[in-house]
């Protein structure tokens, strides 16, 4: 049918609806594209998604993989904080009344991890000790008149003790400490290297417990825990180079102190060390030792360590209390116990005493003027074993059983008058009871009746330096004179990170 055969009307009407055909077809077209281009979209959107979500996923996978082949957090630190200042609040959590080391406020030294934990050495120091001096004793009798082997012992310079210190925290449980010393012998001027302590303190035990383990100076009394930079004289007292050998008590063990809840400062400490080696001199020491120093003549006996009365035990009780502001007083009990180098049926026992008083006004200027007073008494029961000594293979001797007594104390007082500056006047006194062979007590350098008398100035210009002149009179039974004069001029430094010396 063809359009001129329609009327008009109808021709229009259909060729309107053709045209809107015609028109619908792109405009569907269109549509169809847009929908298609809107999903192609959504797809690589999810895609997308989906790449991210897998990106995360291995993310935290590999997190927990690194997780996972670390210690637990509470082996190490899981902060930047430092191992000391946490060590230091676990202490004083766990027992707030115990002194603790101020925190270090400068970067370690030397920092480092170790396995889970990060080791920070924070003070590494070091102390030298000189002194110059002459006697009225030659240097081969200054050697057992001045017996300590830090002392000034020679006319001429001495180099008492060069020591360098490492302290830090190991971790939040423990700090460690280390003393490495070196000297010249006066005599050979042979250089001496020497391990003088290497321990490490617990930081968190509970119950005001406090447990060190390592090399260390035993905790008796005042002097012998001391390392010879910390004495205010240049000298060991006579009576603890009789009772505890030239170098001081040391040796390998623990020591366990218990802080005691009660109102005052009351520390108890029990101890239990290698009885052997030559810083042990009244128990089992060692050959060489005995060489030159033997005790009451005695000959030197090898033993092995058999069971546990072949150690050496230490129990020391010490009380403080603040009588005023300004004043201070401390008073200890020492004892020690042990097996001795005379042979299996040899033993030894040490008893001590010590009190301490200082004074110091509330508005005193950088701790000047002070006074302190220290005393210590202290004795000795060694029982010696029935022995032979065979030294001269064609006259024997038995020797037998014997307790050889020794006993002593000195008695000091410091004075700092100004700033920077202080006197000060020791007495010392030492005898004893039973022979000594083969010459008897009298001719033993170490053990016959002495005293000693020894004024002091000191003058520290800072914290970190020190200049000593020491004047020293000695009576004593075994020299020739039975006197003696001795004068001593000692220069000291200390640089690095060690605590300055107090008074």
């Amino acid at each position: 049918m063809h359009l001129e055969h329609l009327s008009g009307g109808r021709a229009l009407v259909l060729a309107m609806a053709l045209a809107l055909l015609a028109g619908v077809a792109p405009v569907a077209a269109q549509n169809q594209s847009v929908e298609l281009e809107a999903l192609r979209k959504e797809i690589q959107e999810l895609r997308r998604s989906d790449a991210e979500k897998q990106r995360k996923l291995d993310e935290l996978q590999r997190r927990i993989d690194m997780i996972q082949a670390q210690p637990p957090a509470a082996e190490k630190p899981t902060t930047a904080e430092s191992a000391l200042e946490e060590a230091l609040r676990a202490t004083e959590a766990a027992t707030p009344q115990r002194p603790v080391a101020p925190p270090a406020e400068t970067p370690a030294i030397l920092s480092g991890r170790i396995g889970g934990t990060r080791l920070r050495l924070i003070d590494i120091s070091l102390d030298g000790l000189f002194a110059a001096g002459w006697s009225t004793e030659t240097d081969q009798s200054l050697q057992t008149l001045q017996g300590g082997g830090h002392d000034p012992r020679k006319r001429g310079f001495t180099i008492q003790n060069i020591e360098l210190s490492f302290q830090g925290a190991v971790d939040p449980y423990l700090t460690g400490e280390a003393h490495l010393i070196f000297f010249l012998d006066p005599l050979s001027g042979e250089s001496v290297l020497e391990l003088e302590e290497a321990f490490l303190t617990t930081q968190s035990l509970p119950y005001g417990l406090q447990l060190e383990a390592g090399q260390f100076f035993t905790e008796f009394g005042l002097t012998n825990p001391l390392h010879p930079h910390q004495w205010h004289w240049q000298d060991q007292p006579v009576i603890n180079t009789r009772l505890f050998g030239p170098d001081g008590l040391r040796g390998p063990g623990f020591r366990l102190g218990w802080l005691i809840p009660i109102p005052w400062f009351s520390e108890l400490h029990v101890g239990m060390q290698n009885a052997n080696g030559e810083t042990m001199a009244s128990f089992y020491a060692n050959e060489e030792f005995f060489e030159e120093r033997p005790i009451g003549g005695r000959p030197f006996v090898s033993q092995d360590v058999r069971n546990l009365a072949d150690f050496e035990y230490l129990v020391r009780w010490v009380n403080s209390w603040n009588l005023s502001p300004s004043l201070t007083g401390q008073i200890g009990l020492s004892a020690l116990f042990g097996p001795n180098a005379t042979g299996r049926d040899g033993r030894t026992r040490i008893y001590g005493t010590d009190l301490k008083l200082r004074w110091r006004p509330e508005n005193n200027f950088r701790g000047w003027p002070f006074v302190l007073w220290e005393t210590e008494v202290m004795g000795r029961q060694y029982l010696a074993a029935r022995s032979v000594d065979d030294s001269d293979p064609d006259s024997p001797v038995v020797l037998p059983q014997a307790t050889l007594g020794d006993w002593g104390f000195y008695t000091q007082a410091l004075y700092g008058f100004h700033y920077g500056w202080a006197a000060g006047l020791r007495f010392e006194y030492a005898t004893g009871d039973g022979a000594s062979v083969p010459d008897g007590r009298e001719a033993d350098p170490f053990r016959d009746n002495r005293y000693r008398i020894s004024p002091l100035l000191i003058w520290q210009p800072s914290e970190f330096s020190r200049f000593r002149v020491q004047y020293n009179y000695d009576r004593a039974d075994h020299l020739a004179r039975g006197y003696a004069h001795s004068v001593w001029l000692g220069a000291e430094f200390l640089y690095g990170a060690h605590p300055a010396h107090k008074y």
